[in-house]
């Protein structure tokens, strides 16, 4: 099964630089044997596609894994499950039990995406989001890592004045399992004056804070020593326990800077100044929330992948945006999110540096070579659909062979 959390707790990062100052029901089953090594680690990697462009984009992630094994004497057995939408319209429910079942017994998950209009309307229960809310608690991964970093290839992709983007890399680590998505009471209900309401509760255990701010620590230590604790502890109960913990668990990391910021004015500090962060810290809604934003920092979310992770277990890694079921189809959508992600997969959950580093080192090499989809596309680059961007991707594989690590 999956390593450990102090083994995932290494630094993902493109460009590394502490320079802050400036810068389907029967499952699907296939064994992926090797062919330019005799395969000396083996693994089960649970495939999630999901709804809209999630089976595009896992179509090349997968094929870009088939050519690092072979390349890194690693054999992967694949094992596709249905989820969200897609589960909903074969099974009724967003999460079958056999994917579940099936994504505890592997090594890794790789999800696509989830959502999409055709099931807007549906109850709560039977909405495709319920279902990754379930396969989180499922797989108890309390821990999501999404790094920012504006790659020198996209700076002119950027919202930003290059000025300000040039150089940005951030790590925001986000509560997944507590706070507001999970809280009790929630529902509907009708107040004093007859009104219907709905009602959500926000809230935190010590143990929840407690581990999550160490895994924030621990990333911090291991990137540039800098910690921001996101909170609103000025208005919120649950918030002004975060930060009583947080600083507690900071005596634990004398070598960790850490500071804390409102979750409005960190909104604000992100597309104002964002170099100022290294490492964020923060709940399951404000983390949602600014990690979106901090995508377009670096010039499309079709750009940036995510690891959740827990104390034990197989982790959870996927790309932040969503399904885009307008674009679905069309072979219109980004992969390199994903294809990242699976970077983030062999090297978080499966302590494969070498064979994350191929992948980080080919994605850098693509877009060196010009070739953007329409999400991070200018006029003197060439414009290319999904799955053309997976064929340079693993072109660039091929050839382009990574420092050891």
């Amino acid at each position: 099964m999956a390593a450990s959390l102090q083994l995932n707790l290494k630094p993902f990062r493109l460009q590394r630089s502490c320079s802050k100052s400036v810068s389907d029901r029967a499952p699907k089953f296939a064994t992926i044997c090797c062919s330019a090594s005799t395969p000396t680690r083996r693994y089960t990697i649970t495939l999630l596609p999901g709804d809209g462009i999630g089976p595009e984009v896992i179509s090349v992630a997968k094929n870009v894994l088939q050519l690092v094994g072979s390349l890194e004497g690693i054999e992967f057995g694949f094992k596709e499950m249905p989820v969200g939408g897609a589960a909903l319209d074969l099974a009724g429910v967003p999460l079958p039990e056999e994917t579940l079942t099936t994504v505890k017994q592997s090594d890794a998950v790789l999800l696509g995406a989830i959502g999409g209009y055709k099931w807007d309307n549906n109850e709560k229960h039977l909405k495709p989001e319920t279902g990754l809310l379930q396969l989180r608690q499922g797989l108890k991964v309390f821990a999501n890592l999404r790094p920012a970093s504006v790659l020198p290839q996209l700076v002119e992709a950027s919202t930003l004045k290059k000025e300000f983007a040039e150089g940005v890399d951030l790590m925001i680590v986000r509560e997944l399992t507590g706070g507001i998505y999970f809280g009790k009471p929630r529902g509907f209900g009708t107040n004093e004056n007859g009104e219907e309401i709905g009602f959500n509760t926000e809230v935190y255990a010590t143990y929840e804070i407690d581990r999550i701010a160490r895994v924030a620590f621990e990333t911090a230590r291991k990137r540039c020593g800098k910690l921001c604790s996101v909170d609103k502890a000025n208005v919120l109960e649950a918030s002004m326990l975060w930060r009583q913990r947080v600083m507690k668990i900071a005596s634990e990391y004398p070598d960790v800077e850490l500071s804390h910021m409102y979750v409005d004015n960190a909104a604000m500090q992100l597309v104002r100044n964002p170099k100022q962060f290294d490492t964020i810290v923060t709940n399951n809604i404000f983390g949602d929330i600014l990690s979106d934003e901090a995508s377009m920092i670096t010039g499309s979310i079709g750009m940036l992948p995510s690891a959740s992770l827990g104390e034990a277990g197989p982790g959870l890694f996927e790309p932040i945006h969503g399904s885009a079921p307008d674009i679905a189809g069309q072979d219109k959508a980004n992969p390199l999110a994903t294809v990242l992600s699976a970077a983030m997969l062999l090297k978080y959950g499966l302590g494969e540096e070498k064979a994350a580093q191929r992948i980080e080192t080919a994605v850098l090499d693509t877009l060196s070579r010009g070739f953007r989809t329409g999400d991070i596309y200018s006029e003197e680059n060439k414009l290319v659909g999904c799955k053309e961007m997976g064929e340079e991707v693993l072109k660039s594989i091929d050839t382009k062979i990574p420092a050891v690590v």
